[in-house]
């Protein structure tokens, strides 16, 4: 549940407070839900002032807020949404042209030093500063963006390690997630090397727009690519995306047709990614294309089942948005085909398979773990999935959500991908087994 609270003195100035409460799991004691039903699980989701700069017409908003780049084919960015400390500006020129920026800071004074508790809080600190310039007129969108991040040393260092580069991609102390992954290579070739312990910096640039021009027909376009640079090849990552929709709406509903590509990894782990990185994997947006493969479920949390963001893919889609057979109920119908971009010769390093390098897996060690975004598809492993969304809207607030959702993966388990192999100790490791996903589920949405 969430509930916001607003205190507003006049148009120009007001603050906000939302808290969120849950996830409550019924039977589990710690998520609020067993015999008693008492937990620490109210939480602050957004907390900020929003106020405009005296005389002038410029926005600002300061304090915990979602701040996102956008993306008019997916609804989702495939680099950054997320809740976080930063401040936030709007300002319009006219009717058509506006200019937005942000500054994030995403992490800070979370380290606690090293294994001797030796220069604790240096060099982790995380920042992130973007611009968009959106564009707006008639029967036309278009967006561009650019962002920039500089991320410490010590950032994403998990618990008290030494200085390693193993462990430069973990988890910021204290915070429990592995949010420098999203930055990182699957496996990477480890030299040695200690270059990699000063700043790293990171850049993205995008271009999103929309034609409506010829309404009811809209067409969509993205395309996004971003780059790490961490001062050691092996470390870096750098790669892109563009997706295209096309959708035509009648009155009984608005068929659409979309597709996507985004650069894969190549077959050398001490050259880098080659695939786009992201900052962030708890998305706010929901994303059109998919429904539990992405970031499809609305209430539950339980898509993102091939990933949060479409790295490291190519695929196309059918959807049937919004289309009604009775009154006060509607459907929305998904197909999606996926097919890695990957190389299956990164395979070998990432499943820990003999080779001439020191690798090191940030990740883990199988097609399940080794993107920590969702599955690490190559160019031999395909997905199908199909989705149906039913709302029934039961009163003027309340309404009951219907999903239905299948998935059928098709891994390679032959023994150059993700087949069986025998180690550097003569021990054979097995393939993972595999199984097509199904979910269901069913939600009372109240809003007031």
């Amino acid at each position: 549940m969430r509930l916001q609270l607003e205190a507003v003195a006049s148009e120009n100035l007001s603050g906000t407070v939302n808290f969120e409460i849950g996830t409550i799991q019924w039977g589990r004691a710690n998520r609020g839900g067993a015999l008693g039903a008492d937990s620490t699980i109210v939480k602050i989701k957004h907390s900020y002032l929003d106020w405009t700069l005296p005389t002038t017409s410029i926005r600002t908003r300061m304090g915990i807020q979602r701040i996102f780049l956008p993306d008019f084919v997916t609804e989702a960015s495939q680099v950054f949404d997320a809740d976080t400390a930063g401040i936030s500006l709007s300002v319009p020129f006219n009717e058509h042209v506006s200019l937005a920026a942000f500054w994030a800071r995403l992490f800070n004074d979370n380290w606690d030093g090293n294994a001797n508790a030796a220069r604790a809080n240096y060099l982790d600190n995380a920042d992130l500063f973007g611009l968009t310039l959106p564009l707006r007129f008639e029967g036309f969108r278009l967006t561009p963006w650019a962002m920039v991040g500089a991320f410490g040393a010590n950032a994403f260092r998990t618990h008290n390690r030494t200085n390693t580069a193993s462990w430069y991609y973990g988890n910021a102390e204290g915070t429990g997630t592995d949010y420098g992954l999203g930055l990182s290579p699957s496996a990477y070739a480890n030299d040695g090397r200690e270059n990699v312990f000063a700043f790293a910096t990171a850049f993205w640039a995008g271009l999103t727009g929309e034609l409506t021009a010829a309404d009811p027909f809209r067409l969509a376009w993205s395309f996004n690519y971003g780059t790490v640079n961490t001062g050691e090849n092996a470390l870096n990552r750098h790669g892109w995306y563009a997706a295209l929709l096309a959708e035509y709406k009648f009155d009984w509903g608005t068929p659409g047709i979309y597709g996507w590509y985004s650069s894969g990894d190549d077959d050398d782990p001490a050259n880098g990614s080659e695939r786009l990185p992201n900052i962030e994997k708890n998305n706010e947006s929901t994303s059109g294309l998919a429904t539990i493969a992405t970031l499809g479920t609305w209430t539950l949390g339980r898509d993102a089942a091939l990933g949060s963001t479409l790295a490291g893919t190519w695929g196309l889609g059918l959807r049937l948005r919004d289309f009604s057979v009775l009154d006060r109920l509607k459907h929305t119908l998904h197909v999606n085909y996926y097919q890695g971009t990957n190389s299956s010769g990164m395979v070998r390093y990432i499943k820990g398979a003999p080779s001439r390098h020191n690798i090191v897996r940030p990740y883990g060690t199988d097609f399940n773990s080794a993107d920590y975004y969702g599955l690490y598809l190559t160019d031999k492993d395909r997905a199908l999935e199909v989705g149906l969304m039913s709302q029934y809207q039961i009163y003027e607030n309340l309404r009951l959500l219907v999903e239905a959702n299948y998935i059928a993966l098709w891994l390679d388990q032959s023994s150059g991908v993700w087949g069986g192999f025998t180690d550097r100790g003569g021990v054979r490791r097995h393939a993972n087994s595999t199984e097509d996903l199904w979910n269901v589920n069913l939600s009372f949405i109240y809003r007031f």
